[in-house]
């Protein structure tokens, strides 16, 4: 067995403070609107075993305006549907040249394990409740654009903490460079293991307690059938911890509003918040088509 190749992005748990602050100095230097012939020449392979819209796109994106050619392989139609493994499913990608392969799956650990029996490089665009690394990037990147510095924000995250992989691989970003996180969500959705993340995490049930004063206010995705069988039901969930306007008001004035979408209106958050003027929504979707260019430059070796 092999270690990860140089240039694979697996997670942000493991990565340095510094490596992740190239990738931000690198993506200021991203442009879509101006193609690159940066990696003329080169094969991206975006293998998603999952449902992707944001992420499937804009890695798609992002290749292409570097000069890149995509190739799109999903678990339906292929040959992952008649049972191929995995690691044969990686074996056959790179034998059709693939330079590098971009890929979600369903279980955790899942693109560690091609990365580490592949010689090119693997990015994790989403691995089960594990991690997202790209988001987190994106995430951050978006914040720098408003704030000057991560040490001492309060940064609130609100909803599904527990499957969220968008929220580990925040929490292991943010907390790597000093800002204040604070979790809040019913416990079901954010048990009070979720402290032992990172250190420093602070949890709190209400979404007034973990928003007021905030800097910057993160809500997750939360999936109706999750709540099916809970204590909390969806009518609760709403009036405990949807982020309405007045919800909004007890954070700073200046606060963001993000998220990692796909939203869903009137259930984790208002229409009106949505659309608001703190709202790094849609900022958020065009940062990562930049994000992910120098994700893909940095695996393959032209981050200079």
């Amino acid at each position: 067995m092999m270690k990860a190749t140089r240039g694979s992005l697996l997670g942000i748990e493991h990565l340095e403070a510094g490596e992740i602050l190239k990738i931000l100095t690198l993506a200021r230097r991203m442009n879509p609107q101006k193609p690159q012939t940066l990696l003329r020449g080169k094969k991206v392979l975006l293998l998603f075993y999952e449902a992707s819209t944001r992420t499937r796109s804009s890695f798609e994106i992002a290749a292409k305006s570097l000069g890149a050619m995509t190739t799109l392989v999903l678990s339906s139609g292929s040959s992952i549907e008649k049972g191929e493994s995995l690691l044969d499913t990686g074996y056959t990608l790179r034998g059709v040249g693939a330079d590098v392969i971009v890929m979600r799956h369903p279980h955790a650990g899942a693109p560690h394990l091609m990365a580490q029996h592949l010689d090119i490089p693997v990015i994790n665009a989403g691995d089960g409740m594990h991690e997202h690394p790209s988001q987190a990037l994106l995430d951050a990147y978006t914040i720098l654009r408003r704030k000057k510095t991560f040490k001492g924000l309060q940064i609130a995250i609100v909803g599904d903490i527990y499957h969220s992989r968008v929220a580990r691989s925040n929490i292991h970003l943010l907390s790597k460079f000093g800002a204040k996180i604070t979790l809040a969500g019913p416990p079901e959705l954010l048990p009070e293991t979720a402290a032992t993340l990172a250190p420093g995490l602070h949890i709190v049930r209400t979404a007034e307690e973990a928003v007021r004063g905030a800097d910057v206010v993160m809500v997750l995705r939360v999936q109706k059938e999750r709540l099916a069988g809970m204590k909390i039901s969806l009518q609760d969930y709403i009036a405990r911890y949807q982020i309405t306007l007045q919800r909004l008001k007890l954070a700073k004035k200046d606060a963001l509003l993000m998220h990692p979408g796909p939203i869903i209106r009137g259930l984790e958050l208002t229409w009106e918040v949505a659309d608001c003027p703190q709202s790094m929504i849609v900022e958020e979707v065009r940062n990562g088509v930049i994000v992910r260019m120098a994700i893909l430059a940095r695996a393959l070796g032209k981050a200079k």
